[in-house]
């Protein structure tokens, strides 16, 4: 049986990876999960220099999910180089994609050009939910010619292929991963946290110190199946599909709608070896089916 996908060129020995943010960049979850059983660890955000984060509380458990208001909290590119990255060399059956943030296009940069000649780095996964400071604080994926602007100057930057992680909190997902596509990404991967808030009613307050953040877990689940199939039918670029899968079903309805890869996030949380649980899922539903090629189910629910 095949397990092994490709996308842009980069062979992954199977579909499953981690959301980013969800993970770290393995090292905290090394001693649950054997990392070199995944396709890919996807780190946390990385940022040109150390960013703090927002003040607390910024986690809060809601029905069927979680909101957080991290802040993209991360040492720096240094750091992350010299730490994480020299953490991952060991696992060489695993790919690495490294997510990264900024908040102009000139920050995006320097993450990219500092890590264009790391061995280790396979991808790179482009956070456009970051807000635009130099446009009011937008963020990037929520303006069609942003999204076509950044991802073309990423794109003339980087040695290695990108990935374009699109935000849900638009209009028409269809037009950012059409825009994506026209500035020269290699692949796209959505979604990414949907905007929620949670007010205490005792304390008649707001739970997080934001007042806002990214909800995700199984409640995002069926909106970001219908956003990977409105892509998967919109763009010729491969799809790495995510957004509440938190058992096996879930990640083949995924793969169905048109994900060529997906990524496990909010699980993580309360199950460390999620990703290697719903894996396992995965491959029993193809021998059952009697599936020769993971490959085959991708897209075919039209």
């Amino acid at each position: 049986m095949n397990t092994k996908v490709t996308i842009a060129g980069v062979e992954f020995q199977n579909p499953i990876m981690e959301a980013s943010g969800t993970f770290g960049s393995g090292m905290e979850y090394s001693e649950f999960v054997d990392l070199n059983s995944l396709g890919a660890v996807v780190t946390k955000g990385v940022a040109n220099v150390p960013w703090p984060g927002n003040p607390t509380p910024r986690i809060a458990e809601v029905r069927s999910g979680m909101l957080n208001a991290i802040g993209l909290q991360n040492p720096g590119v240094e750091v992350f180089c010299e730490r994480d990255l020299k953490f991952l060399e060991q696992f060489e059956n695993t790919k690495v994609l490294v997510n990264v943030c900024g908040h102009s296009a000139e920050e995006y940069i320097e993450v990219v050009e500092r890590l264009a000649n790391e061995p280790r780095v396979d991808m790179l996964e482009i956070n456009i939910s970051c807000p635009n400071v130099k446009e009011g604080g937008i963020a990037f994926g929520q303006d069609p010619k942003a999204v076509e602007e950044i991802t073309r100057l990423v794109k003339s930057h980087a040695k290695q292929p990108i990935v374009m992680k699109l935000s849900p909190n638009v209009t028409d997902i269809k037009v950012m991963a059409k825009a994506a596509e026209a500035g020269g990404a290699d692949a796209i991967s959505l979604i990414n946290t949907l905007t929620g808030m949670k007010i205490d009613v005792e304390r008649q307050s707001f739970v997080l110190a934001n007042k806002t953040g990214g909800m995700s877990g199984p409640a995002v689940h069926p909106i970001a199946v219908r956003m990977v199939y409105e892509c998967a039918n919109s763009v010729k670029i491969p799809i790495i599909g995510m957004g509440g899968i938190s058992t096996w079903e879930d990640a083949i309805e995924m793969m169905l709608a048109g994900a060529t890869a997906v990524s496990v996030g909010t699980a993580n949380f309360y199950n460390p070896t999620a990703t290697t649980d719903i894996l396992a899922g995965m491959i029993d539903y193809l021998e059952r089916k009697k599936i020769n090629d993971i490959n085959s189910i991708v897209g075919i629910v039209k």
